[in-house]
């Protein structure tokens, strides 16, 4: 009677010790994982997440794009390279409003008005320089694609755009409270 009783232990707790252990490793990974994505700290920095949304989401990019235009092997052989190129500009141009702008909004209180002139003119060039890029690059897409294509490449930026912010939005929403622990 003892040996049976043994055996049915042993038997119930056969499948409990492996989901545990399969617990266990599930854990082990899981963290190791997060420790990889997010190797400085415990929480995500804005400059944390904003990075790991541009690797992430570059190739999620290309996905979306090729669905939206409906872009065939030969046309994104051509489309990409031309596409990359321009938001390598005018990712440069943004960045340099970005950065303009944040100086100007700190500093505003202390700049003279000649300063202030010189931001806003600067911020109207840059603008003026982004509307050219765009507007050569319109005339390079309509080289490789279709122009019913490159109306929905617009159209195509403008939603991964919204997108992509409700994304952060979202993950900035599930972060925890500063100082909180993340893991």
């Amino acid at each position: 009677m003892k040996e049976k009783i043994t055996e049915r232990i042993k038997r119930l707790f056969k499948p409990a010790l492996m989901l545990a252990a399969a617990m266990i490793a599930f854990a082990i990974i899981s963290y190791s994982v997060l420790r990889i994505l997010f190797p400085d700290d415990n929480t995500l920095s804005e400059q944390n997440d904003t990075e790991l949304l541009y690797e992430i989401d570059e190739a999620e990019k290309a996905a979306f794009f090729t669905r939206q235009l409906d872009i065939s092997p030969e046309e994104a052989k051509l489309f990409w390279p031309v596409y990359n190129e321009f938001t390598d500009k005018r990712d440069k141009i943004v960045q340099e409003k970005n950065e303009l702008t944040k100086k100007a909004a700190t500093n505003f209180r202390d700049m003279t008005d000649k300063e202030l002139e010189e931001y806003g003119d600067r911020l109207i060039e840059l603008d003026l320089r982004e509307a050219k890029l765009k507007s050569e690059y319109h005339a390079k897409f309509k080289e490789v694609l279709p122009a019913g294509k490159v109306v929905r490449l617009y159209y195509a930026e403008r939603r991964f755009k919204t997108y992509l912010l409700n994304k952060l939005r979202s993950r900035r929403q599930n972060m925890p409270a500063a100082g909180g622990r993340r893991f």
